[in-house]
């Protein structure tokens, strides 16, 4: 048995132990450099530490206790590890099927409809009320210059002076969604 009385040199302990602590740190930690470095990291602790030892201690069963406690944190760290990933990949999982429920859910001409309806409701507020008002008998009322003079007290020129100024405001306050003022006219 070594002890640090008995030990001629760290060699002696490093030769006669290190592949057997190798061997018992790779059944724990099933990576060949990572025990490895745990038995080195033992020894070199142990050598770093000796002269605080008593003089009887048991020097492979110290390094053993120093590999143990080296293999459990390892273990621990790569628990640790594995719950992380773990609940990255659920919510990446979560993200994905919301992704997914979201989309499946979705209806491009709802969205669309509700989204020119907004800007058209916006531009039609920019117009001048009287203009917005036989803008809105013509196209919604569906009524004809004609008629829209007689309910207005206008004349039919005016009526499509002010169709014309609507249709050409529109134009310029929907000039990015062009393809929504056919909607309108």
């Amino acid at each position: 048995m070594f002890t640090l009385s008995g030990l001629s040199s760290f060699d002696e302990i490093y030769l006669a132990y290190r592949a057997k602590f190798i061997r018992f740190a790779l059944f724990y930690v099933s990576n060949r450099q990572a025990a490895e470095d745990i038995v080195t990291d033992s020894f070199v602790y142990y050598w770093e530490n000796k002269s605080r030892l008593p003089k009887d201690t048991n020097v492979p069963a110290y390094i053993l206790t120093c590999v143990k406690n080296r293999c459990l944190t390892f273990l621990r760290d790569t628990q640790l590890h594995q719950e992380i990933l773990s609940g990255i990949q659920e919510l990446e999982e979560w993200k994905l099927q919301l992704k997914i429920s979201s989309l499946e859910a979705c209806e491009p001409f709802d969205l669309f409809t509700l989204e020119m309806h907004e800007l058209v409701r916006q531009a039609m507020n920019k117009l001048p009320a009287k203009t917005r008002r036989i803008f809105l008998m013509s196209r919604l009322g569906d009524l004809s210059h004609k008629e829209i003079a007689e309910q207005t007290g206008l004349s039919v020129k005016t009526v499509e002076f002010h169709i014309t100024k609507a249709i050409k405001l529109l134009r310029k306050y929907l000039k990015n969604y062009t393809w929504g003022i056919f909607f309108l006219i």
